[in-house]
């Protein structure tokens, strides 16, 4: 019989304990490797330990369920197979969007045992047959989910960003934004005359802008196509965009390199 490995996210240490003793009692088997208490150590801890299986809390410190699922995407070495996703959550919105990111199961808070007993069954049934479509699918949904919700009305179209450089405030027609790159605390605005920090949200920004002309290319960078050159890939098979006047390249997820297909 097969030994599969799991890795537990959850913030609530009593909750991760309640559902690692329910997986024992289901799946005496399974063996967890880990339990992280926040969105970033889970996905350190993925991409370490490159499980099985990973149980993602939809909400969490540091990273929610849903964007640490966005990073592993993004980050998980080719060749190895992509974890079985199952999302747990208190919140019944958040259960369905999750089961629809191509996640193996979501199992609600308190975990009923009946119900982890029906999750379990469909992991061990995908186990056991041959893999390497998963990040495929994960992907796929994914790229759903980054596409606006239809029906929703469309934001205000920003023209200007107010940006800090230095100790002056500076007035940047969006028309002129290279691209936008989030940092820790900020987001940094490139132009052609250089660089200015903002505060605002990158996923605040996105609905304001222009969705012809800027698009998201990592979780963490929305470029103006108007200024892409070429795009090609580096030593590494990885997809790095080329802009007008720049010399760096801007690195392409995963989740987003099928934009530049056709390029």
């Amino acid at each position: 019989m097969n030994t599969f490995r799991a890795l537990i996210a959850e913030d609530e240490p009593v909750l991760a304990a309640m559902l690692a003793a329910a997986l024992q009692r289901v799946w005496p088997e399974l063996q967890i490797v880990a339990t992280a208490s926040n969105g970033v150590a889970a996905v350190d801890d993925a991409l370490a330990l490159r499980p099985d299986v990973l149980f993602l809390d939809i909400r969490m410190p540091g990273k929610t369920g849903l964007e640490a699922a966005q990073e592993l995407a993004e980050e998980w070495p080719d060749g190895v197979a992509f974890p079985l996703l199952v999302f747990v959550t208190a919140y019944d919105e958040y259960a369905i969007a999750a089961f629809e990111q191509a996640a193996v199961d979501y199992v609600q808070k308190p975990v009923s045992e009946a119900r982890l007993v029906k999750t379990v069954t469909r992991l061990r049934e995908r186990l056991e047959k041959p893999r390497g479509g998963e990040l495929d699918a994960v992907l796929t949904q994914l790229r759903a989910l980054a596409a606006p919700a239809a029906g929703n009305a469309p934001a205000e179209r920003l023209t200007m960003i107010r940006a800090a450089v230095g100790n002056t405030v500076r007035l940047i027609p969006v028309d002129e934004v290279l691209y936008f790159e989030a940092t820790d605390k900020y987001v940094n605005v490139v132009t052609a005359e250089g660089e200015a920090l903002i505060r605002t949200p990158l996923k605040d920004l996105l609905p304001g802008l222009d969705a012809q002309r800027f698009w998201q290319i990592h979780r963490g960078t929305v470029v103006n196509i108007t200024q892409v050159t070429t795009a090609l890939r580096d030593e590494a098979g990885k997809l790095r965009l080329a802009l007008k006047g720049r010399r760096e390249t801007l690195p392409v997820s995963r989740v987003y390199a099928h934009l530049f297909r056709q390029m």
